[in-house]
């Protein structure tokens, strides 16, 4: 195939880089003020941020839940009182009479509804095997962020104590999700203090030139700001995580400086042929161009996430958009002016080697000399890496995920292992035209399901398939035909497969309507509805990337080649997830509780990040292999000579992405831990085996057919593709 002809110079890139030459004081200017500008804004970003349930608007289980705040004020119990004996006794006379004035004032709380405790019921899954501790549970009804910002901080300050016949301490699900945000907010400020200065250190190491290094820092501070300010605009129109704030930091710093890490490395080659003005041009023009397609992948990848109906995984997407636009226009417009100005600190000390004589120039020979040997056994690395990803498991969120010592994580762990069934976990059941004896029925059939320890009704309390107590006739009521029951769990039923014991209880057939509700149906709603989209999310992911890459390269081989290398960088990292968290091994070192399961939403919303990561690292290295390619038109000396070029930048580019997301290693929220070491594995795997092995290995066996396309998308590649310089 002919090697396509070099850009114009006067293309648009090109124009952009003289134009950040000659008003370079002016972009600096205005560069520094949107910087203090955006800093100032974003100082308020982290309380406009909000906290996110796993629910789908819709749903079943959230259509049951709002007919049930209707016509009964009753909901799912998201506040509980874990009440211990001073005696060892619930039930002597000073615990229950402390017991019952406790729950008495708190269903006098504001905002607290629908009390429910083992001394007005004796609910006997209220009260702990050994009988030491009893529950007092509670909906509080309200928008999440007022309930666990407001309500749970004033009702921990009024209730809990620890003095007295009784001692109380506050949990539930609302409150494991407001120490979780706490924690992670804490995560994020610690995080930030680690980032950010050993960045600086490590590009000094980097680039031996100290005003290249603060240069680089300037712009990942410039685009972190502008992130944050920009999502706090997005939080004031619709629903943002907190979390989503964790993942801007590292992000904003990480993807500025490989931006950065490239537009410096080009210039340093162009200023040793060009003055400094052309030299910016055409750093603009070639770097410049690969770091937008770069953004505009990473971009795509995570937008996807937009797909998903739920605020949670749409923070993430938000956050993915506005990141690397935030540094791109850092890095190719402020960096280059940034250039014009101190060029002469950035230079090198010394020239780069030749062509020929770097140790990657060699790599890639000795890669392609033998492209069997060296293919196979990066290959066996990679699914070594892979092979625990067949063991794979799915289940819900629980308190785990948060350091042994936090507050919820104690209570929560003294209800899992002193309670034999998680009333606050109950399924709710909306039941339409029903009648008493129906209603009996259902009941019994419900409570015969496995997994469900009892069912409580307007008939009675049932367990095992029998009437075993009267009904609390001042929890349910009867209203127009109309009722609700609770089904409660055993903890061993939410521990092993909750998914399953919703659609078992769910197929139980009711002689009337019923619609499910409660904690556990909304994560199985949350996912099924993951699941029904995921195919599509993948689809569009590798379509969208597959054709930025053709608009670069002109070729559909490249494109495919690159999504196998892909699949294998996702496939070594969710493997090495599934040993270290699911399994937990490494857990001790790490300062972890291994759930023995993924939270559904955690895998989908890495695959979206890495998969992007991984494609930025492929356009890089395509690119100068590319533009090697189109100058000299030899097929095997451009790979080698473009390994040479990216490859060094690249380690360093994933060096410095892979602190950057490890520094959650030191957090305390597992979510985080699992984000950070996922995405510095993912980063190191694909920089160095996928990349500097299988990459040159399959380019070899490919040969010819690297940059090939059928005449109609090569001639449509004439017309739109987008080159680099």
């Amino acid at each position: 195939m002919t090697p396509h002809a070099p850009p114009r110079p006067a293309s648009l890139m090109h124009r952009l880089g003289r134009f950040t030459f000659h008003r370079r004081r002016a972009i600096l200017t205005a560069s520094l003020l949107v910087l203090l500008a955006a800093a100032f804004i974003a100082s308020g970003t982290m309380n406009t941020l909000v906290l996110s349930r796993f629910q789908v608007p819709g749903s079943e289980s959230i259509t049951t839940g709002e007919r049930l705040d209707r016509d009964f004020s009753t909901g799912s119990a998201n506040v509980l009182l874990l009440v211990t004996a001073a005696d060892g006794d619930v039930d002597s006379p000073a615990s229950a009479e402390a017991g019952a004035a406790l729950a008495a004032a708190f269903a006098d709380a504001d905002q607290v509804e629908r009390v429910h405790s083992y001394w007005d019921g004796a609910s006997p899954t209220l009260r702990s095997e050994d009988g030491s501790q009893a529950l007092v549970t509670a909906y509080v009804p309200g928008e999440v962020t007022f309930i666990r910002e407001e309500v749970l901080p004033r009702l921990k300050a009024e209730f809990e104590h620890e003095d007295g016949p009784i001692t109380v301490a506050v949990g539930g699900s609302d409150e494991l999700f407001r120490e979780a945000a706490q924690i992670a907010r804490q995560d994020f400020l610690l995080a930030e203090a680690i980032v950010i200065p050993g960045l600086l250190v490590l590009l000094i190491a980097i680039y031996r030139r100290p005003a290249a290094a603060f240069l680089t820092v300037g712009v990942g501070l410039f685009a972190l700001a502008v992130s944050l300010a920009a999502i706090r605009f997005v939080a004031a129109q619709v629903e943002v995580s907190t979390f989503a704030a964790n993942l801007i930091l590292v992000m904003a710093m990480g993807l500025a400086v490989d931006y950065c890490l490239f537009i410096v490395n080009r210039f340093r080659e162009e200023i040793l042929l060009h003055d400094r003005v052309e030299a910016v041009a055409r750093t603009v023009a070639s770097a410049g161009r690969t770091v937008v397609f770069s953004a505009v992948t990473v971009a795509a990848s995570l937008s996807m996430l937009l797909l998903m109906p739920f605020p949670f995984l749409r923070s993430f997407a938000y956050a993915g958009i506005i990141v690397p636009l935030a540094a791109v226009i850092g890095a190719v417009v402020a960096l280059p002016a940034a250039l014009a100005v101190w060029g002469h600190r950035v230079e090198r000390r010394r020239a780069p080697r030749p062509i020929g004589e770097g140790r990657w120039y060699k790599l890639a020979n000795a890669v392609m000399r033998r492209p069997f040997l060296w293919g196979a056994a990066a290959l066996v690395l990679v699914l070594t890496l892979a092979s625990p990803l067949l063991g794979i498991r799915f289940g819900v969120p629980d308190e785990r995920a948060l350091p042994a010592d936090a507050p919820i994580r104690v209570v929560s762990d003294q209800v899992t292992a002193n309670f034999t069934a998680e009333e606050t976990d109950a399924l709710l059941v909306h039941a339409e035209d029903a009648d008493e004896a129906a209603l009996a029925a259902y009941a019994a059939a419900l409570s015969a399901v496995d997994g469900i320890a009892q069912v409580d009704t307007a008939a009675g309390r049932f367990a095992d398939g029998s009437l075993v107590g009267p009904a609390d006739a001042a929890r349910f009521e009867w209203r127009d035909g109309d009722t609700w029951l609770s089904a409660v769990p055993t903890a061993e039923a939410m521990r092993d497969d909750p998914y399953a014991m919703v659609g078992e209880v769910r197929a139980v057939e009711a002689p009337f309507t019923a619609t499910v509700g409660g904690y556990p149906a909304d994560l199985a709603d949350f996912r099924d509805a993951l699941l029904d989209r995921l195919p599509a999310l993948l689809g569009l992911i590798v379509l969208i990337t597959v054709a930025i890459l053709f608009l670069m390269t002109g070729s559909v081989i490249a494109p495919l080649k690159a999504t196998v290398l892909n699949g294998l960088s996702m496939a070594a990292m969710f493997g090495a997830m599934v040993w270290v968290f699911q399994e937990g091994h490494l857990s001790g070192l790490l300062g972890f509780t291994p759930q023995g399961s993924f939270e559904p939403s955690v895998p989908i919303l890495m695959f979206c990040i890495a998969y992007g990561l991984s494609m930025d690292y492929e356009v890089f290295m395509l690119a100068r292999i590319k533009e090697e390619y189109d100058r000299t038109g030899d097929r095997t000396g451009s790979i080698a000579a473009g390994l040479q070029r990216s490859a060094p930048l690249v380690t360093a580019a994933a060096v410095v992405l892979a602190f950057s997301f490890a520094v959650y290693a030191t957090g305390d929220v597992t979510f985080l831990k699992m984000l950070g070491i996922g995405m510095a594995l993912a980063v190191v795997v694909d920089a160095t085996v996928i990349r500097g092995i299988l990459l040159p290995a399959v380019m070899r066996l490919t040969g010819r057919a690297n940059w090939w396309a059928p005449a109609l998308l090569r001639r449509l590649h004439d017309r739109i593709g987008l080159r680099e310089g």
